[in-house]
């Protein structure tokens, strides 16, 4: 299958997700659980993920779907598939029981173990990311589609721009980043929305310190890579998808420019 032939489609789907999420947000009426990883989940994550295996299941039925609202799937099953849709309703599950804004929902194609299409989409900022693999990334809002390229330096910058989350601690930063560098940095919640900012430039890297699973990265990484940036593990190598039984990710950086010396800039990779 062509991924840019379904791309107008998932864009459709991961729109209606969002106005699912969003009409739950804003009443405030949603039910708020946790999981047996001790992350929460609410009603809207359920919502959300209902509608986009459906919407999916009748776009493309020949396809599987990996959600994170339904990840109890062995390797042995999923080794089988070539191709498959990789799915997080709702990005920021934490930012949304907040009053936040800051979270996303994120549509993956994967193929061949790599993500060749990705949409992230944020309810609230009503703001799209969108790539396919090999036909450049590209950002919609107001009605309005531009292409992103992520910020490509020619020598040495000032400072380096760090996205980061909210609780994420200065002292962590601190440990992981080269204090010979002078770094910015840019609070905010989703992850994927933050691996976002990378493409379009706003940030040059986002360092996630902590547990996230496949569905985190596979829409923002081809993103990134097509608008000229990387999304690596903090030892700089690539990640895997659907090549082990767990599906958790290491922690990992999205890079805006692969060519800066990230090997100096992190000092304590882990």
């Amino acid at each position: 299958m062509d991924p840019a032939s379904v791309l107008p489609q998932v864009i459709d789907i991961a729109r209606g997700a969002g106005d699912i999420i969003r009409n739950i947000y804003q009443k405030g009426d949603f039910v708020e659980e946790v999981k047996d990883d001790s992350t929460p989940v609410t009603s809207a994550d359920y919502a959300a993920h209902n509608y986009i295996m459906d919407a999916l299941t009748k776009l493309t039925p020949e396809i599987p779907i990996l959600s994170e609202e339904q990840a109890d799937i062995s390797l042995a099953e999923r080794e089988a598939w070539q191709t498959y849709w990789l799915v997080d309703p709702l990005d920021g599950t934490q930012e949304f029981v907040s009053g936040s804004g800051d979270f996303a929902t994120e549509i993956a194609l994967v193929q061949n173990n790599q993500p060749v299409l990705g949409v992230v989409y944020g309810p609230i900022v009503q703001i799209l990311y969108a790539a396919v693999k090999g036909q450049g990334a590209f950002k919609e809002q107001n009605g309005e589609r531009k292409v992103i390229k992520s910020r490509h330096y020619p020598q040495r910058p000032e400072h380096i721009r760090v996205a980061t989350s909210r609780v994420q601690r200065p002292a962590l930063l601190q440990a992981i980043l080269n204090c010979d560098y002078h770094y910015k940095l840019y609070p905010m919640g989703s992850a994927s929305l933050k691996s976002c900012m990378v493409a379009e430039g706003a940030a040059d890297c986002y360092i996630r310190v902590g547990p996230t699973g496949e569905w985190d990265t596979g829409a923002p990484q081809i993103i990134l890579q097509e608008a000229g940036g990387s999304l690596k593990d903090l030892h700089l190598r690539s990640l895997s998808y659907n090549q082990r039984e767990s599906l958790e990710n290491p922690n990992f950086i999205s890079l805006g420019d692969p060519q800066l010396p990230w090997r100096d800039i992190l000092k304590n990779p882990s």
